[in-house]
């Protein structure tokens, strides 16, 4: 009896409170077949269960009245010790968000690779007055460490640009033991380590860039979403932030010779760029149509590199 006494008190406190607050709105969800009043008295069994009001409580012998207030429960717990307390459960959702997944493109990482140039005729033959210029290729690395990525996607998570910066270093370790020196205001080839006799042990020549790259990218699913090929291609820009020779040679031991110029590099160059990759395997080429030289201030050759993305930071 008590139990039932509380209830209506409940009952009319929390029927007048709803009334002030919006009276309309109240009107209009008794109306509604969803907003019917429902008393439901549980037994033992039933509370322990965990069921649509999602409660979970300790076995007690208890009376329990459940009234449905539109799309709302109201629970009334009568105890043994003679207590009565009153629930009203969170309304559930049963939404799902999903999360948009955004476009990542690839250039931040790190890369090795190989450098080379060509001549103006598009060939990697170094002849005639280009002989001082052949390469021990497997010693010219290209290494480059990418650090700061900004992907743009076109509305889609599997195309957009890509832009962001790098350090780009260069080593061109010469065949012939030959190297740079400027002369009269040109560079041309340094010969005096072999006319003296001396025997060279290592000769290189090395630069290195800022660079800004901006690239088309597109991913192709393969299997599933999360496995993909990307391609991407666009445009490369560097600015030379430092360029120096070193000869190492034997003469009363083993002796170092470095240079630090600019001999007469193109401070500014633009280039293109191509990458491509699955899961592990991903590969990059740059080439740039910019001579290495100032024209009419050097050997004529553009330099390219090719290799390997070794670690992607995305």
């Amino acid at each position: 009896m008590k139990t039932i006494i509380f209830t209506v008190s409940i009952l009319l406190v929390y029927s007048i409170s709803y009334a002030q607050n919006n009276l309309e709105k109240l009107l209009t969800q008794v109306e509604n077949s969803d907003s019917t009043i429902v008393a439901d008295t549980l037994n033992e069994k039933a509370i322990n269960e965990e069921t649509s009001f999602g409660l979970k409580r300790e076995t007690t012998k208890s009376d329990t009245t459940v009234i449905r207030l539109g799309k709302r429960n109201v629970i009334v717990i009568g105890k043994e010790d003679g207590t009565t307390t009153v629930e009203i459960p969170e309304k559930k959702s049963n939404s799902v968000i999903k999360k948009e997944r955004k476009f990542k493109g690839h250039w931040a990482g790190f890369e090795w690779g190989f450098n080379g140039y060509l001549t103006p005729n598009k060939s990697t033959v170094m002849d005639g007055n280009l002989k001082f210029m052949e390469l021990k290729q497997s010693r010219s690395w290209n290494i480059n460490l990418n650090f700061l990525q900004q992907s743009i996607g076109f509305g889609t998570d599997k195309a957009g640009l890509v832009t962001g910066l790098g350090l780009e270093f260069n080593d061109y370790h010469f065949r012939n033991n030959t190297n740079f020196k400027v002369q009269n205001g040109i560079t041309v080839v340094d010969s005096a380590y072999i006319l003296a006799g001396y025997k060279v042990t290592k000769s290189k020549f090395s630069t290195q860039q800022l660079v800004v790259p901006l690239l088309l990218e597109f991913q192709i699913p393969v299997g599933s979403d999360s496995k993909r090929i990307f391609i991407s291609t666009g445009v490369i820009g560097g600015v030379r932030f430092g360029s120096h020779t070193k000869v190492e040679y034997e003469f009363n031991g083993e002796k170092k010779d470095k240079v630090k110029d600019d001999f007469n590099l193109f401070s500014f160059r633009y280039g293109f760029t191509a990458r491509v990759g699955y899961r592990g395997l991903r590969l990059f080429a740059n080439y740039y149509p910019t001579p290495l030289f100032e024209k009419g201030k050097g050997p004529e050759v553009y330099p390219f590199s090719v290799g390997l993305i070794l670690l992607s930071f995305n």
